[in-house]
């Protein structure tokens, strides 16, 4: 017997369009799924651009832009190059607006690398030797050491990696989920190429660069 097919209010996917972005269709599935649950409607939308995005992760961004964002009456500044794969999603407002955002983020937090993949080996062990001394201290056994070494480490890398902070605008989003949520409804796979953060009175500024993985072309 088929399940009978819940019925939605167009209002209801009017708003959810313009609160996600998503297509009307993607939109009145997710509420059909949901039950007409605006919140939970919103999070299977998320979930779905999550995995659109792992799937788009691989492909080449040869376009982009540069932006910039002027903090504290000129005393930071950050310069961000946000990557894309086509020159129309690029000119997006949607996408200008990824890139401001981003550029404000930094400059609010100032993260010193952009993944995990960045981040030194020196600064790794470095961590890990300061973390190991603190737990051995408190006479835990090995087996408790090593697993609240692992807590302290990702504890590191939210404070230290662009991708696995708390966006600035929206706490229980990392900046990764952001991007994702935005690839979801470009269509296209983005990337934070490199930043730049600038600070009156600081003698170096702190600068960061992915990793350059580039796509192979899939065979004819």
């Amino acid at each position: 017997m088929a399940t009978e097919t819940v019925k939605i209010d167009a209002k209801l996917v009017k708003e959810l369009r313009e609160k996600s972005g998503a297509p009307m269709g993607d939109c009145l599935k997710a509420l059909q799924e949901s039950n007409g649950d605006m919140e939970n409607a919103f999070v299977v939308l998320r979930k779905r651009g999550m995995a659109s995005a792992a799937k788009k992760a691989s492909r080449t961004t040869n376009e982009g832009a540069v932006g910039t964002y002027i903090h504290a009456g000129g005393k930071i500044g950050v310069m961000v190059e946000l990557a894309c794969e086509s020159d129309f999603v690029a000119r997006t407002e949607g996408f200008q607006e990824l890139l401001r955002d981003i550029a404000m983020h930094i400059a609010a937090v100032d993260p010193r690398y952009i993944g995990r993949e960045e981040v030194t080996e020196a600064d790794i062990e470095r961590e890990k030797e300061v973390y190991r001394a603190q737990a051995a201290a408190s006479g835990k056994p090995a087996n408790i050491i090593e697993k609240m070494l692992e807590g302290k480490m990702g504890k590191f890398y939210e404070e230290v990696c662009l991708l696995d902070q708390p966006f600035i605008k929206e706490q229980s989003q990392t900046v990764a989920q952001i991007i994702a949520t935005q690839v979801g409804k470009m269509g296209e796979n983005i990337a934070v190429r490199r930043f730049a953060r600038f600070k009156i009175g600081e003698p170096t500024a702190t600068f960061a660069q992915a990793k350059q993985v580039v796509a192979e072309e899939p065979q004819a």
